[in-house]
């Protein structure tokens, strides 16, 4: 599996023909850590420049070459790694790995391409600094190391960017970018013996050294706990504590990852039951063990309301702190080594994931065998371990505590000093103590195994249809390579369903289908989904309703019948539903902390003046606050029962016992469901309508777009393909307006199709003073392919780009029980996905620009812009 070329080039092979895919990733061991003060950013640029240009391919053509292909191709960058991945058709596997040599050992940097790229990332600094979510954890890495080069931000300051000449490239590129500082990782469909040739052939002949690298001050030890409370309009609060802890390498790593899924992975985690459920303090918790190649963080953190900050503050250090007092119960402790233990599995669905984990074991933690010894430590933790590693490094005078917060909200550092300190009083004398065992909760009763007696269709890609008494429709996929099994539940409705008297009750709806049946409560319910590591989640979307299962094979009769309580038997218990709606509430309220999401509201809203679709999905501020559990207990009843239900199930499970015990569990029949509503369709639009948005943000977004097709429309697929010409890092939009006019970071088009018609649109982040021409740019380019057919060249690669993209998008059992379920409820039959290829590569050129002039008419344009306020 692991070789090394004589110039020092490690290469990881890992051959799995499960599917005709395959993973390519050039790990280069070089990120911002690894940048002096003056450099900072420097990393992160040569990501975006590797895409500009080599000796043989000029700029656009690496991107343009693997999508040609049907690829997928992107880079990150972090604090101690750049890296370069592709994902292709294993058929293009030689043409994958020529573009990615070329792209790592090639590029050429030219001059006028550095300047325009350094302007889209300053763009890239100005779209994070309207996130606060990255604003936050920017503010804590920035707090937490004083003198570590993690605290700078990875992509950079706008000065440092600024002052980037193509020298400071060459020379940061030359001192990392040599072989012996990069490992390229290979999985998925190919020959373990071909590849190797070629790989020597592409990168043997390359014999640079790393450089010098410069040292990364070692942090001193903190010793007194810091604060930083920043105040600016913002509708949620975001609260971030993070306490410093050891390397990948050392030997409590596996305590402190066990913590922190214990405060907060999974429905019954400490931290997610009682902070966010039982004493709704927070809208989001959140902990993980950050442990990178140096000394990381332990953080607990969340999203709250303003004047939560206190209280909220002080449940979660005291929950956190008691770890150091509380040995976990055994029981409590051997879910907790489950979930971590199940993230491996779940890693094996895709080519990608699997390339990422060899990646990040061989160049963070130098050793492929890590994984191994990872999991033996997990397996071998003791509770007093844990309790022990949480002594030593969760304690307040280790503490970095930071808070952005709204500009009238009462936190302070002196606040948050004291509910510190007093957390801290209240462990310090205390003896350890032995926790309370949590109870084990009774899994579904499960007899033995019996025939299926309903008749059964095969259909093509190995699926297997049945209806049931009930008039439910079951479709079975057995795909054993991986021991994981995706359930679907699907139902004609949500938002499509809704008007604005009930605007946001579906959300409402998947919210509550999982928090207490009529058999057990909400508490109960998570603690068995986390018994048995199943997830289950209801889901709501413009034009369906349902519910998702996610289990392991070796538990699936247990997590199937939890997941069928849940759809059969939902409780909606008055207290549950009020904290979901609660919860639901300050969704609605946040939405104004993310501009593009506001733009696109804004865009349905304008696009749609009667239809449903221009509703938001989560619901309105006084609609919402209106409805209660008899509301629920009546729409679900009435609207969801078996008689209009479809089931898939993928996965690694035998067909016969997965139709009998779906016969078991949702074959009886009930009461009928009510005829759907009707939907009176959407009146044409007449003349071009326009909507714009003050706030006060550092980018404009804007959306400029047309009414589209429905599912079922000639239209669709030349559409997909014209969003297809005009979106990703080939296509126009991206190569016109980012890489020749540095106009934005994101730019891109998409085709919406719905039951009723949907929406042909494109969207752009840009600086205000930008905005006039990227309206006028936006509006050239839609122009063009209005006026003239797309190229043969564009056709091809965006036929092959579709088709590849859909295929590596139908990788993981949740894709493809997702894609079978909602054909089948939309009516396009639960084969339609098998038919994709052949219909998007029957689509002409002439069609598509018929399908433009049909749709793209600028005197039926929508324009959506939300920005700051502009003088006039």
């Amino acid at each position: 599996m692991r070789h090394q070329l004589d110039n020092g080039l490690t290469v990881i092979l890992h051959p799995n023909h499960a599917a005709p895919v395959v993973a390519l990733q050039a790990w280069v061991q070089v990120g911002s850590a690894d940048e002096t003060e003056r450099e900072a950013g420097l990393a992160h640029l040569h990501e975006h420049m590797l895409f500009k240009g080599t000796a043989k391919r000029g700029p656009g053509e690496v991107a343009r070459d693997i999508e040609a292909r049907g690829g997928e191709v992107n880079a990150w960058t972090s604090f101690d790694q750049t890296v370069y991945h592709l994902t292709i058709a294993s058929r293009f596997f030689e043409q994958g790995l020529d573009v990615l040599a070329d792209q790592v050992l090639h590029s050429v940097f030219d001059a006028g391409e550095l300047s325009r790229e350094i302007e889209v990332v300053l763009e890239e600094i100005k779209r994070a600094n309207d996130m606060p979510s990255r604003r936050a954890s920017r503010e804590m890495f920035t707090l937490a190391y004083g003198a570590h080069p993690y605290r700078r931000p990875v992509i950079g300051y706008p000065e440092t960017v600024r002052s980037f000449e193509r020298d400071d490239v060459l020379s940061f590129y030359r001192r990392y970018y040599t072989p012996d500082n990069i490992c390229l990782v290979i999985a998925g469909d190919f020959d373990e013996g071909k590849a190797l040739r070629q790989i020597e052939s592409l990168w043997g002949s390359t014999k640079a050294t790393v450089g010098q690298r410069p040292g990364r001050a070692a942090e001193a030890p903190q010793e007194a706990m810091r604060a930083k409370v920043t105040k600016e309009p913002l509708q949620e609060t975001h609260l971030a504590l993070a306490f410093p802890i050891p390397d990948v390498h050392h030997d409590d790593l596996a305590a402190l990852d066990l913590a922190a899924a214990l405060l907060g992975h999974g429905d019954s985690a400490r931290l997610v039951m009682e902070v966010k459920r039982e004493r709704r303090l927070v809208n989001e918790v959140y902990a993980y063990a950050y442990t990178p190649k140096d000394p990381g963080l332990f953080v607990v953190g969340g999203m709250l309301r303003h004047e939560q900050v206190e209280p909220a503050t002080a449940e979660i250090l005291r929950q956190v702190y008691r770890m150091r007092r509380e040995p976990v119960g055994a029981h409590e402790l051997e879910v907790a080594k489950r979930l971590l233990e199940s993230e491996s599995i779940w890693q094996r669905e895709t080519v990608q994931g699997t390339a990422r984990k060899l990646g990040f074991y061989e160049t963070v933690t130098g050793s492929l065998d890590f994984e191994k010894r990872y999991y033996e430590r997990i397996r071998q933790a003791t509770a007093e371990e844990i309790r022990a590693a949480c002594d030593r490094y969760l304690r307040s005078e280790r503490l970095n505590a930071v808070v952005l917060t709204g500009s009238e909200g009462p936190a302070s550092e002196e606040m948050l000093r004291k509910v510190a300190d007093e957390a801290e009083a209240a462990v310090q004398g205390q003896q350890p103590a032995a926790a309370a065992e949590a109870p084990r909760q009774q899994e579904a009763p499960q007899p033995g195994r019996r025939a299926s007696t309903v008749q059964r269709r095969k259909l093509g890609a190995g699926i297997v249809q049945a209806q049931l008494p009930s008039g439910a429709r079951v479709l079975v996929k057995q795909e054993p390579a991986v021991p994981i099994v995706a359930v679907r539940a699907a139902y004609l409705g949500g938002l499509r369903y809704e008007d604005a008297a009930v605007n946001g009750i579906h959300h409402l709806l998947a919210r509550s289908l999982t928090k207490g049946t009529k058999r057990r409560s909400a508490r109960e319910l998570a603690a068995l989904s986390d018994e048995l590591v199943c997830s289950l989640a209801g889901n709501s979307g413009r034009n369906s309703f349902g519910l998702r299962g996610d289990f392991l094979a070796r538990n699936f009769d247990a997590s199937f019948r939890l997941f069928a309580e849940c759809l059969r038997e939902p409780a909606f218990d008055p207290k549950e539903v009020e904290r979901e709606r609660a919860l639901q509430l300050e969704e609605i309220r946040a939405r104004d902390d993310n501009p593009s999401g506001v733009a696109f509201d804004l865009f349905s809203q304008t696009l749609y003046e009667t239809h449903p679709y221009r509703l938001d999905p989560i619901g309105e501020l006084d609609v919402v606050q209106r409805l209660g559990p008899d509301d629920l207990q009546r729409w679900y009843g009435t609207h969801y029962g078996a008689d209009n239900l479809v089931l898939t199930l993928v996965g690694d499970v035998d067909p016969d016992h997965a139709f009998a015990l779906a016969e078991e569990l949702f074959g009886e029949k009930g009461a009928a469901s009510h005829p759907p509503p009707q939907v009176a369709p959407e009146a044409p639009i007449e003349a071009p309508r326009r909507a714009e948005r003050h706030m006060e943000k550092q980018q404009a977004h804007l959306i400029l777009g047309f009414a589209g097709a429905r599912f079922a429309d000639p239209d669709r697929h030349a559409l997909e393909l014209l969003a297809s010409v005009l979106a990703g890092q080939g296509g126009r939009l991206f190569v016109e307006l980012r890489d020749k006019r540095s106009m934005a970071y994101s730019v891109t088009a998409f085709n919406l199709e719905g039951i009723d018609p949907g929406y042909f649109a494109v969207y752009m982040g840009t600086s205000p003073e930008k905005l006039d021409d990227a309206v006028a740019g936006i509006r050239a380019e839609l122009d063009k392919v209005v006026q003239q057919p797309i190229t043969e060249e564009e056709l091809q690669r965006a036929r092959r780009y579709l088709v590849g993209s859909h295929a590596i998008g139908l990788q993981k059992n949740a894709a493809r029980a997702a894609v079978i379920a909602l054909d089948e409820t939309y009516g396009m039959g639960a084969e339609n996905f098998t038919r994709y290829q052949e219909r998007i590569e029957s689509v002409t050129r002439e069609q598509i620009l018929a399908a433009a002039r049909r749709h793209l008419v600028m005197d039926r344009s929508v324009l959506a812009m939300v920005t700051p306020a502009r003088s006039t």
